[in-house]
């Protein structure tokens, strides 16, 4: 009886003890919670900005895809608003094209002097620097000269020897072509053509480019039925070339001269190396075209060059430029072996000088 009272105060302080952790725990439990809770917010604020990375990625990509990787011409006006300025000078090129092929080029058209009749043939003779010796050959044999040039030129056939301008422009070279010509008046120098460039520069590497100049300050000059380009190593016989002519009035499309194609030389440092040989195929053969020693195009055709001067191609030799400007076109190809300079047909147009 005297231990009863002992196991009932045992009892009680191991209830004191067991009941005293539970109210300590509470506000580890609330901490415990709100620490989930803020996991749980930081964890789908993050899974939802990796899923906004994610699709903005996505709507990147495809619109990059989409995307042209470099804007025409045609986007940047969209972009800038000038449509309408597109339009005007589209239709602005268009009428300045369609001036041109009627003829309205500039003020120095002239129509053969005062009589206002159209020429047969305008004739250029290449020439260059210091070729001064061989143009006066040409000027006591079959090239007339002083009144007898002026004569000719009431005929109706203007013949000009053809040069470009030094690449030291205002040097020796070009003051003494000046002075020749002032005293000659046979000179067309090629600084007329403002429609390509200033003007041309007078150079072997440059020959090519010199019939688009020639054709094109030609046709803006005089006003002709045909235009024919020569090489300074022949010597014409005028009367010859002028009846071909004469016969050939009216016939627009006509290109003129002794027809040829060849092997392309593929091989650097050769004679006649042509640097885009890859361009003619595997057969390595070129296009017909007329030889360089005589060409002959009607009106229309070197108004043609004229227009498009800018964008057409040359290659290393100027007969096959010409060749190549005429594949696109209706040209009329007149292969005429009176033409072929080295050959020994009866009443030949040229020979060799």
């Amino acid at each position: 009886m005297e231990s009863l009272p002992t196991t009932t105060t045992t009892s009680k302080s191991e209830r004191r003890w067991r009941s005293k952790p539970l109210q300590t725990s509470k506000p580890s439990i609330l901490m415990a919670f709100f620490s989930c809770l803020a996991w749980l917010y930081v964890a789908g604020r993050l899974w939802q900005d990796a899923e906004n990375r994610m699709l903005l990625t996505s709507l990147l990509k495809k619109n990059s895809d989409q995307r042209p990787k470099v804007l025409t011409v045609e986007d940047k006006l969209m972009v800038l608003g000038c449509k309408d300025l597109e339009r005007r000078i589209v239709e602005a090129e268009m009428d300045l094209t369609l001036a041109k092929s009627q003829g309205y080029l500039n003020n120095r058209v002239q129509k053969s002097g005062s009589s206002g009749k159209k020429l047969l043939a305008v004739i250029g003779v290449y020439t260059g620097f210091g070729s001064r010796l061989k143009r006066n050959v040409f000027r006591g044999s079959w090239m007339p000269k002083g009144d007898a040039l002026r004569k000719l030129e009431e005929r109706g056939v203007v013949i000009r020897f053809v040069i470009g301008r030094s690449a030291n422009r205002g040097d020796s070279l070009d003051r003494n072509i000046d002075e020749e010509n002032r005293t000659a008046k046979d000179f067309l120098i090629l600084v007329l053509a403002k429609s390509i460039l200033e003007g041309h520069e007078e150079a072997q590497e440059e020959l090519p480019k010199k019939a688009k100049f020639f054709f094109s300050t030609a046709v803006q000059i005089w006003d002709a039925e045909f235009y024919v380009k020569v090489d300074d190593n022949i010597d014409l016989d005028l009367e010859v070339l002028i009846g071909l002519l004469d016969r050939s009035r009216g016939q627009d499309g006509a290109y003129i001269g002794c027809m040829k194609s060849g092997d392309v030389v593929v091989e650097e440092g050769k004679p006649w190396y042509e640097p885009d040989w890859w361009k003619f195929g595997d057969g390595k053969s070129y296009f017909r075209h007329a030889a360089g020693s005589a060409i002959v195009l009607s009106k229309n055709l070197a108004q043609y060059i004229n227009i498009n001067s800018a964008s057409l191609k040359t290659y290393a030799h100027d007969d096959i430029s010409v060749g190549s400007w005429m594949m696109g076109i209706q040209a009329t190809y007149k292969d005429d072996n009176r033409f072929c300079c080295s050959g020994i047909n009866q009443d030949k147009v040229c020979s060799l000088a």
